[in-house]
């Protein structure tokens, strides 16, 4: 008789797993609609490499496709290529005034950039490509870290790596959105971007101070980092998500500036500031 019961009980519980589960795709749902909620839910069960592979995998995959269809229309490419020169020549242009060159040196080497960018092609996409899928997993990793120390550490909750990775990596499906809307927008603006903020709007330069500021008016941008806070909240078992969505609302921030001012003092690192 005892076996019997435990036979119940035993089917009881896998019943109410079951119940308790939640598929990938109503992971993804629940993150656009009541990300609160579905991280709530998420938390009481055990992470899944799905959870975060799976929306990063997309997002690299967006990435690469974005690149590819923007260096390859003309009318980005060219616009590209000329603030790409702008940059070249200024540093040319430096290094004549200071006489470690010649004008004509500095000529004949412009045009050799400008006619390697021009005629580069698949040759110069491919190891942009590799680029992103190797650099975006590695950065993944390293702000997953990043974010778990400040969680666990900092915030003082409850959750491990693998929560930090869920909690960062669902809302990458935010990324990919922002990242197609990116492509249309260029398409229409017929010029090369990497943002939905002001800056890109009123075509300010991201190097002026002015310009890198109106650059975090990105409502994606903000949306992503305030989804991130609330997961991390959930992940972590917290109840003060407000703490944590402005602690990683000013992570972000804080780490901008940074770059910025990494940036402005060491020009070398201006890949920093895009």
């Amino acid at each position: 008789m005892s076996e019997l019961n435990d036979d119940n009980l035993k089917e009881e519980e896998l019943l109410d797993e079951e119940e308790d589960e939640i598929n990938h795709s109503d992971k993804m749902v629940g993150l656009f609609s009541e990300p609160a909620n579905t991280f709530g839910k998420i938390a009481q069960l055990p992470t899944k490499v799905i959870d975060w592979l799976v929306p990063l995998t997309i997002f690299i995959v967006v990435l690469i496709l974005s690149t590819v269809i923007m260096q390859t229309n003309p009318q980005i490419k060219y616009s590209m290529i000329e603030k790409q020169m702008q940059s070249i020549e200024g540093n040319f242009n430096e290094a004549v005034n200071s006489g470690r060159m010649t004008q004509e040196q500095a000529d004949t080497q412009i045009e050799e950039f400008r006619t390697r960018m021009e005629e580069g092609g698949m040759a110069m996409l491919i190891p942009q490509i590799i680029g992103i899928l190797i650099f975006t997993f590695i950065v993944f990793f390293v702000i997953s870290g990043v974010y778990f120390l400040i969680a666990k550490f900092v915030l003082k909750g409850d959750g491990t790596y693998s929560s930090a990775m869920v909690a960062y990596g669902l809302p990458f499906y935010i990324a990919s959105i922002q990242v197609i809307l990116q492509v249309i927008v260029a398409m229409l603006m017929g010029k090369m971007i990497t943002d939905l903020s002001l800056t890109t709007f009123l075509d300010l330069d991201k190097k002026e101070f002015v310009g890198f500021l109106l650059s975090k008016l990105d409502l994606f941008s903000i949306w992503f980092y305030v989804v991130v806070g609330i997961a991390f909240a959930k992940m972590f078992k917290s109840e003060n998500t407000k703490k944590y969505v402005i602690t990683f609302v000013v992570v972000w921030l804080g780490f901008s500036f940074l770059f910025y001012f990494l940036a402005s003092a060491f020009p070398f690192l201006g890949f920093l500031n895009q």
